[in-house]
């Protein structure tokens, strides 16, 4: 389903809950709705599904108003962060409950069914009820129940919330193959940025009701388009001093600028490990924290503190230790314009990891 969504605003009361917000998403997309609780991404989902009027604007399902649909005929399937289940239902009832509705023959729900079953990882589950699944299997009966009527649109409100951390990362790997062999266009709604990125063919960041930004999680990281994407997504430090670093003297001549820093746009070395030596700033190792695969470092340049990574494969820091801190590259920004400002003194840009 190509989805179109012109000038949309919500209001509950005098508190403007979705402000402006226009998007387009191709068929077979699946979009990660990423911001902070409270900004607007669930009103948003509710208004796509017909659970919430609109106080203006357009939502268009391949190029037909759907603003006055009733959620039966939008050929939605929706999920629920607490699963939603019917308690009195066995697996396969819960999931034949929207074919059932819709008159099938018997036949016809249990092929739908058991292939659904079987898409989903709960063969030999069908006889059992929701208290006696886990929380991944009642989610998986979930997506199940949804995609039963064979929607056009799937719609998911933080389906991951009420699963454990393991479970959940199983369940973003499996969700995002599911919906690839399904084809259907999806929407999630997330406030977990690495669930987004890992999920997400395209992320769009809504905050304060409006969209900040929409693009694949490479570009929203690559290239933030306001402050608000770029301190938002991934660690950072904001600097007010960006004109005091080494290869920045110029880069924050406009009045009022800022810069943001992420940590692997920063390097550290114990003297001798960075071989460009004039355009690094002596720094102090306040704290550092094990991150399995690396080592997280807090340092001080000056009186501006900073965070950065260190491989495992170098030697180990400690706090108080001296060591040299080339910054490779800023985000910059003031209240009229944002930029990438690469460090002058440098020969060849750093490359960007996520």
């Amino acid at each position: 389903m190509h989805i179109e969504v012109r000038n949309l605003n919500k209001n509950f009361g005098d508190f403007h809950a979705v402000r402006d917000v226009s998007f387009e998403i191709e068929k077979g997309h699946l979009i990660g709705l990423l911001g902070p609780s409270g900004g607007g991404k669930t009103s948003i989902l509710r208004m796509l599904a017909g659970l919430e009027t609109p106080s203006s604007g357009d939502i268009l399902f391949h190029g037909k108003r759907v603003n006055d649909l009733p959620p039966q005929e939008r050929g939605i399937g929706f999920v629920f962060q607490n699963y939603a289940l019917f308690k009195h239902m066995t697996v396969y009832d819960n999931i034949a409950f929207g074919l059932k509705v819709k008159k099938q023959s018997k036949e016809q729900i249990r092929e739908r069914v058991m292939y659904l079953v079987e898409l989903t990882g709960l063969k030999g589950f069908e006889h059992r009820y929701a208290h006696q699944l886990s929380g991944g299997q009642r989610q998986r009966v979930a997506f199940a129940r949804a995609l039963a009527p064979e929607p056009q649109l799937l719609l998911l409100d933080e389906p991951f919330a009420a699963i454990d951390a393991k479970i959940r990362t199983e369940l973003r790997t499996w969700l995002k193959e599911m919906i690839e062999r399904v084809g259907i266009t999806s929407i999630f709604v997330t406030h977990d940025q690495e669930e987004a990125i890992e999920v997400a063919d395209e992320i769009m960041i809504i905050s304060k009701g409006r969209l900040e930004q929409k693009g694949s999680p490479w570009d929203i990281y690559k290239n933030p388009q306001t402050p608000f994407v770029a301190g938002f997504i991934g660690e950072s430090t904001i600097v007010d001093n960006i004109g005091e670093f080494k290869g920045f003297e110029d880069a924050a001549s406009s009045p009022g600028t800022k810069a943001l820093i992420r940590p692997e746009y920063i390097e550290i070395g114990k003297p001798g490990e960075i071989k460009l030596a004039s355009a690094t700033l002596p720094g102090i190792v306040k704290h550092l924290h094990f991150r399995g695969s690396e080592w997280m470092v807090e340092l001080l340049v000056g009186d501006t503190k900073l965070i950065t990574y260190r491989s495992l494969e170098k030697e180990v820091l400690h706090p108080g230790d001296k060591v040299s801190v080339l910054v490779h590259r800023a985000y910059l920004f003031n209240d009229n314009d944002s930029w990438i400002a690469e460090n002058t003194l440098k020969v060849d840009p750093m490359p960007i990891h996520i």
